[in-house]
């Protein structure tokens, strides 16, 4: 393999500074980046090709320096994906999920990079395939399918797609004995149907002029999308709105919130034009979420200071506030993630000192088991299907060093049945690798857990490369599972970790409350300790780790870059939140009503915009020495748009004394997921993996 270029050896793009200021609570701003935003985006997500042409050359420009800086590893990206796709089985499918008659299912073939979706006989028998995601998608730049969701009399199947990577979805109805579509297509949706129950037409969300799902209609089949019923609007541009079914199937949920609160209100499918029953009124701070059975609902809620949620009861007839009763109590510390109804049985997740574990109560006689688990961090998820009157659940298991297991457990009998093991075709051996975990004491004396893979026999004398991950918002907890991908990393030496930082729910919810607005600087700090504590244990060194974060993950990634980066040897930040203050000051934006209680609302609170300022990555680029930096975003992402990681990389060029360099990545053709397709998405972890092999070092090693 060639050797890598010099680090200054390339001339990067320079992006023109245009002056622009505004002021807002006396605080004037300087934004000379600001003309990276096209003042038509809203245009561009339906057609990326409206982009305006000084924009285009610039981000082509930075996507061809990108490459010529990573081009001399362009054969170990081939090889890397070549490693990640043997751990693929090809032809892979899903286990089927019973449902009347059928099981339903999903299966990849040989060489494919979308996913066919079909049925069997209850029983089992050849499959019936209803969509080919592979036909489908040819002659596609970008292609995702949404939804799926067959009509309750097993003749009709709605699917939604999006073709742009913008989340635009349109939603069709294919004819399972002809296996054509009807002719009704309704678009512009967030792609989730929910049927009737005489199959005669379904309910969906459209999203308005700035993509925000605010409004739900029933669309009847055989109609144009232009005759179709209103059934819900929502008032607030804060608020998001989305449908599923009912627990037990009988009702159409309409759930709506923002980060703080909710509301949902109830429409029975067998009377699709009656108004929507409201289940309880929202009152701010108040969350909750709802399962039926018979004349009750069980509602998930963290009412009455309830901070690690309950579960309570209530009348469907009268289900508001006041005729809530404990069946679960709050229990601090014990984190109640979800729960799943079925006729005889309540299946509830939980997590404790980021660790998670499922409990089934018998609601006749009030008992309960758990289901136990022994590895030191693992993942774990817990589901239905789409039956409601069983005694089987599905869950699914993994561990750092052990592929993912699918069990149906029957909740009755406590029977626990494997239904699938994760094969790695190219092979994969649990013994040879070892995962634990270590705790990171904050500065503020948080104890924060770092789940740890790497290499049985590893050499615990800090000389060893890290990749750490994280993430550390809205709640979200990074489950310490599987990753086939990440093997190529430690395969060759690296260590791979998780920091289970605060703003996530890994250590409970008041875990993520202690990472948000005035205290997200906990985050940031959290990561940093994490770092130090892994090169303390000698699993690392300074300038030995490489960070990975995307998303709000990739707003961790601005920060850390700013406030600790003579810890790391490379950061990667991938669709990244980094131009905070500016996005929240434009409410325009899809996500900024709906996010104002996650960062602060900087357009009404004097403090909430200092507090944004004072960490927002793209404000607080300093003229210091920065760590090799990889950002990578989606033209079409409505979620982070490409402008802030073009924004951020073009301030960090011109600010920074030394260091980097600093490279920008944008896919013309794909949103906030990445490449469409399982194995073209492959191709974008190898730039990740092998700009992290670069960045210590190791790209040039015969690696």
């Amino acid at each position: 393999m060639t050797k890598s270029p010099p680090r200054d050896s390339l001339t990067p793009p320079v992006a023109p500074r245009r002056p622009h200021a505004f002021t807002t609570h006396g605080i004037t701003i300087n934004d000379d980046y600001a003309w990276l935003k096209d003042p038509n985006w809203q245009e561009v997500l339906r057609d990326p090709s409206l982009l305006q042409p000084d924009i285009r050359t610039y981000l082509e420009a930075e996507n061809g320096y990108t490459q010529g800086v990573l081009g001399h590893t362009d054969a170990l990206q081939k090889k890397l994906v070549a490693e990640m796709r043997g751990r693929i089985k090809e032809d892979d499918s899903s286990v089927p999920l019973p449902d009347g008659p059928y099981a339903y299912l999903r299966k990849y073939r040989e060489g494919g990079q979308h996913p066919l979706y079909g049925r069997t006989p209850r029983d089992g028998g050849e499959i019936d395939v209803i969509l080919d995601g592979d036909e489908l998608a040819k002659g596609l730049d970008y292609f995702e399918i949404g939804d799926r969701r067959h009509s309750l009399d097993h003749k009709l199947e709605a699917w939604s797609a999006d073709t742009k990577g913008s989340e635009y979805y349109t939603i069709r109805v294919r004819d399972w004995a002809t296996k054509q579509d009807l002719p009704d297509e309704v678009e512009e949706t967030d792609g989730g149907v929910v049927w009737t129950a005489d199959s005669s037409g379904f309910f969906y969300v459209k999203l308005d002029d700035n993509h925000r799902p605010m409004q739900v209609w029933l669309h009847k089949l055989g109609t144009a999308q232009a005759n179709d019923l209103l059934v819900y609007e929502e008032q607030d541009s804060g608020w998001f709105t989305h449908i599923h079914e009912s627990t037990s199937g009988r009702f159409c949920v309409i759930a709506g919130g923002d980060h703080e609160t909710s509301e949902q209100r109830l429409i029975d499918v067998a009377d699709p034009t009656a108004p929507p029953r409201l289940v309880a009124a929202r009152e701010l701070g108040v969350q909750y979420s709802i399962g039926d059975r018979g004349d009750e609902l069980f509602i998930l809620t963290n009412a009455d200071g309830a901070i690690d949620f309950k579960i309570v009861t209530a009348p469907l007839a009268d289900p508001v506030r006041a005729n809530w009763r404990d069946l679960i109590p709050h229990r601090e510390g014990i984190y109640i993630i979800d729960f799943d109804l079925f006729s005889g049985h309540l299946m509830r997740l939980e997590r404790a000192n980021a660790l998670p574990s499922v409990t089934i109560r018998d609601l006749a006689s009030g008992d309960e088991h758990a289901i136990a688990f022994d590895e030191a961090a693992y993942s774990l998820s817990a589901s239905g299907g789409y039956e409601f009157d069983t005694t089987v659940m599905r869950f699914s298991y993994s561990s750092m060093t052990t592929p993912s297991e699918l069990y149906d457990y029957d909740m009755a009998t406590r029977e626990r049945v494997l239904r699938k093991r994760q094969e790695i075709p190219s092979g994969h051996n649990p013994a040879d690798y070892v995962t634990t975990r270590i705790m990171a004491k904050a500065d503020d004396g948080a104890e924060v857990p770092v789940s740890i893979l790497h290499r049985k026999g590893l050499p615990l004398d800090g000389k060893a490369p890290l990749l750490l991950y994280g993430y550390g918002s809205y709640g979200h907890a990074m489950g310490a599972g599987f990753s086939a991908n990440a093997l190529s990393l430690v395969d060759r030496g690296f260590v791979y970790a998780i920091a289970h930082i605060r703003g996530g729910a890994d250590k409970g919810w008041g875990w993520y409350l202690d990472g948000k607005r005035d205290k997200k600087t906990n985050s940031f700090d959290d990561f940093a300790a994490s770092a130090r504590a892994l090169i303390a244990a000698n699993y690392t060194s300074a300038k030995r780790i490489v960070a990975h974060g995307g998303s709000a993950g990739g707003m961790l990634m601005g920060a850390v870059a700013n406030r600790s980066g003579d810890l790391f040897a490379g950061i990667v930040a991938e669709v990244p939140f980094v131009d905070v203050l500016n996005t929240m000051l434009d409410d325009t934006l899809p996500l900024t009503p709906p996010e104002w209680p996650e960062w602060g609302n900087p357009i009404a609170s004097e403090a909430d915009f200092k507090t944004i300022l004072s960490y927002s990555p793209y404000d607080n680029v300093a003229a210091k020495d920065y760590p090799a930096i990889l950002a990578m975003g989606g033209l079409t992402d409505p979620r982070v748009t490409y402008w802030e990681p073009a924004k951020w990389v073009a301030r960090l060029r011109a600010t920074m004394t030394g260091g980097g360099p600093v490279l920008l990545r944008i896919n013309m053709g794909a949103g906030h997921g990445g490449a469409s397709g399982r194995f073209s998405r492959l191709d974008e972890v190898a730039i990740v993996y092998a700009f992290a092999l670069w960045a210590v070092g190791l790209a040039d090693a015969g690696a």
